[in-house]
């Protein structure tokens, strides 16, 4: 059993750069979830499929080709790395992931990323569904206000349009609907380390994360020169 590192969260509450963070600290191996469906409700988007069909979005999930690399994400080929980050782009994943059959689907594809020297896994059900086993689970959130905030700034900064307001209002909602789903809602594991991040800095929460790795996984600590 490798080591084992989950980062739950809702959308917007800074999982991700934790996530890369972490994995970058301890040399483990990084997987983003929620760009797999991202991904996937792109590619649906674009097939103008909906979540009601159900048999044309697993088969688009088992083929899909998806290629990440530093910094990028190719989908059959095409650089996707902006057009996953859109809000569009974030609510269709929150459509196509609430499918049972998809979440199936890409169940097996995400397990196969625990391999050594160890994973941190971000996501909204890494804790609870796909690695129940982890040995650290972390739960991050933020208020919806502070969360839409950081989402505004990271589209400003990539130069891509935002409403503040909306923000707001788009993250709410996700959170209803991710909470809610009939499959894998988005909870904490009833083992998490809930933290609420709304006041803390980056390096405030990372510090945080890091002790808990720490304590539970001392061989991953690299000794003081």
């Amino acid at each position: 059993m490798v080591p084992i590192v989950t980062i739950d969260g809702p959308s917007g509450s800074g999982k991700g750069t934790i996530a890369h963070l972490l994995a970058d600290h301890f040399g483990l191996h990084c997987l983003d979830s929620g760009a797999l469906y991202r991904l996937l409700g792109l590619a649906a988007e674009r097939a103008r499929l909906t979540p009601s069909m159900v048999n044309e979005l697993v088969e688009i999930a088992s083929t899909m080709k998806v290629v990440f690399r530093p910094g990028s994400v190719l989908l059959d080929d095409e650089d996707v790395t902006l057009a996953i980050r859109t809000e569009r782009a974030g609510n269709a994943a929150s459509r196509v992931a609430a499918v049972p059959e998809v979440r199936s689907a890409l169940l097996q594809w995400q397990r196969n990323y625990a391999r050594e020297p160890g994973l941190v896994a971000d996501g909204r059900d890494m804790g609870t569904v796909v690695f129940p086993e982890a040995g650290v689970k972390i739960y991050l959130t933020a208020s919806p206000e502070e969360r839409a905030k950081r989402r505004y700034n990271q589209l400003k900064e990539k130069g891509l349009d935002a409403n503040l307001r909306d923000l707001v209002a788009e993250i709410r909602e996700r959170d209803d609907r991710d909470s809610n789903r009939s499959v894998a809602p988005l909870l904490p594991a009833p083992d998490a380390f809930v933290l609420e991040s709304t006041a803390l800095s980056i390096s405030e929460v990372l510090e945080q994360v890091i002790g808990n790795v720490s304590r539970v996984y001392p061989q991953l600590v690299k000794p003081e020169a």
